[in-house]
């Protein structure tokens, strides 16, 4: 199961630098990446307090679980793109893409946890695009403007 775990691809394999400053963390256009590099970014920013603001174009992928860190927010512009998780698209297991989809839902708030596990987890092949508003809507904060 490790080595299934660092193989498992959501979207894209590179993952653009964020903007730090003070406890807070900007994040541009991120297409996504690897899950097992994603959930290690996430440990360590949980660990130092880090908040998040989602201000770039596209938030797709493993960006996505920064929706359930304590005080992110996001940008009403954005679009977020999820899907499940698969091996450099190609689909899993089904005890592989439970357990995997399981660990990705557990960084979405309510009502986009249960939104994910019931469709959003089964596109593999491209992704559902989610406005910022409607992101807002289901109770993510919209980040103040500039």
């Amino acid at each position: 199961m490790a080595a299934l775990f660092a193989g498992v691809l959501t979207s894209a394999t590179s993952v653009p630098s964020p903007t730090l400053a003070d406890g807070l963390m900007i994040v541009g256009s991120d297409r996504g990446g690897y899950l097992h590099d994603r959930l290690i970014e996430i440990e360590n920013l949980q660990k130092n307090g880090i908040q998040i603001e989602i201000r770039g174009r596209v938030c797709f992928s493993t960006c996505t679980m920064f929706l359930g860190l304590p005080g992110t927010c996001v940008n009403p512009d954005t679009t977020f793109g999820f899907h499940g998780p698969s091996r450099s698209g190609r689909r899993l297991a089904p005890k592989d893409f439970d357990y995997f989809s399981h660990i990705m839902a557990a960084f979405y708030p309510e009502p986009l946890k249960t939104w994910f596990m019931e469709k959003g987890r089964n596109r593999i092949n491209g992704v559902f695009r989610i406005k910022g508003t409607e992101i807002i809507r289901m109770g993510i904060p919209a980040c103040r403007t500039a």
